[in-house]
């Protein structure tokens, strides 16, 4: 499986940005998918997973109500949308995928990052 992830960028403090990653494989839809995070001097942290469906999300506590996970199985993309963007939110996003059976399965594949910086 890979992975690519794009649409970092530079924004404004409440700024939107939407996020996409596109995977290889063609079981995509049986992947479990999430977003994770690494900010400078920190440790990588989860953001948001969405399962093969599309109908179960999660989301980390600091994102709640601002960020929206979405997939499109028939393109084989997964979707983050950034709404309300704050200066604490600047860090490398990372998409992950997991294969395993069950939904705390490990994140077995990783893509490489894409830089989100937002402005005070």
């Amino acid at each position: 499986v890979q992975l690519q992830a794009s649409g970092g960028g530079l924004v404004q403090a409440g700024g939107s940005l939407r996020l996409s990653c596109a995977a290889s494989g063609r079981t995509f839809s049986t992947y479990r998918l999430g977003w994770f995070r690494q900010a400078p001097g920190k440790e990588r942290e989860f953001v948001a997973t969405v399962s093969g469906s599309g109908l179960i999300r999660y989301y980390a506590d600091s994102v709640k109500g601002r960020f929206t996970v979405s997939r499109d199985n028939a393109k084989n993309t997964v979707y983050l949308q950034m709404n309300s963007l704050k200066p604490e939110d600047t860090a490398v996003y990372y998409c992950a995928a997991s294969i395993g059976p069950s939904g705390n399965s490990p994140f077995d594949y990783w893509g490489r990052g894409t830089q989100v910086t937002v402005s005070s």
